[in-house]
């Protein structure tokens, strides 16, 4: 077995790159992701065809809205035939956003020339299950997770594999440890709502989807999702905050769905409940689920 931290065996960055991504590095950990870039891209310019700068880069523009010029820096990574298993896995899962299937190569065999780090396990069983490969999916996430068992981005894909074998159950449960470890994350938060609404489950729900609506106030169905799990329950106060809330920031489609949703709430709890539970919240939580990390 190959230990997470034991690289020898496999090409690293020379020293002098090694140098520069460090200082690259202390822009990332301060959210200075334009400076980064424009070191990397300077150090891509002596470095040209590195693996690593080129992922760095992608990392960083990718954080910056250039999706597109990122995916070309992780594809590029990926062509250089790196043989490290973060790298591998790092660019493959990049690349995964734009089903390009150099992917699950990349992640396969991150996943396979070192089975003991957690990242690259994850990262395939992810990219596995919303390919529709659960079993296998499920198989990789329970290493991750036993590798790391505090994780908690490994235990909400862990969860979301779950979701998709049609456990629900299991979701929620992995959801909910998720969240405890890593609070303050609206998205965790929101899909333990969800997946607790999809159970029957709206007490239990009505918590996670307020307190993410409020943590993701630029996420617009998230504020109707709470509105309608208070409508559902007679709470009228909350439940037309949280649509103004949604209205604050609607455009385009958006100003239908509160719409629709508002004349569900009108017609009273049962209608809300029936809105929640038959439309809007099954979609959200399938299109979420299949949101890639």
């Amino acid at each position: 077995m190959i230990e997470p931290d034991d690289r020898s065996r496999f090409r690293t960055p020379s020293d002098e790159v090694e140098g520069l991504l460090q200082k690259a590095l202390v822009h990332a950990e301060d959210g200075e992701w334009d400076r980064m870039a424009e070191g990397l891209r300077q150090t891509l310019e002596d470095h040209p065809g590195d693996p690593y700068v080129l992922c760095w880069l992608g990392m960083a523009e990718r954080e910056l809205g250039m999706e597109g010029i990122a995916y070309e820096r992780f594809k590029r990574a990926l062509e250089a035939e790196p043989e490290d298993p973060v790298l591998l896995a790092t660019a493959g899962n990049a690349v995964a956003a734009f089903d390009d299937p150099a992917a699950e190569a990349a992640l396969r065999t991150a996943a396979m020339i070192a089975p003991q780090l957690p990242q690259a396990r994850w990262m395939y069983g992810a990219y596995l299950a919303r390919e529709g490969m659960v079993e296998k999916a499920l198989d990789e996430l329970r290493a991750a997770s036993e590798l790391d068992p505090e994780d908690a981005v490994i235990r909400y894909e862990y969860g979301v594999a779950k979701a998709l074998g049609d456990d629900l159950e299991g979701a929620v449960f992995l959801f909910a440890h998720a969240a405890e470890n890593r609070p303050g994350d609206g998205w965790i938060l929101l899909m333990l709502g969800l997946a607790n609404l999809l159970l029957g489950e709206l007490d239990d729900a009505i918590g996670p989807l307020e307190e993410g609506a409020r943590l993701r106030p630029e996420d617009v169905e998230a504020q109707l999702l709470s509105a309608l799990a208070f409508a559902a329950t007679g709470w009228d106060e909350r439940s037309l905050e949280m649509v103004e809330r949604a209205r604050f920031l609607a455009e385009g489609a958006d100003v239908g769905l509160i719409g629709e949703a508002e004349a569900r709430m009108e017609d009273g709890a049962e209608a809300a409940r029936r809105f929640l539970d038959t439309t809007i919240a099954p979609s959200s939580f399938r299109e979420r689920l299949m949101q890639r990390p």
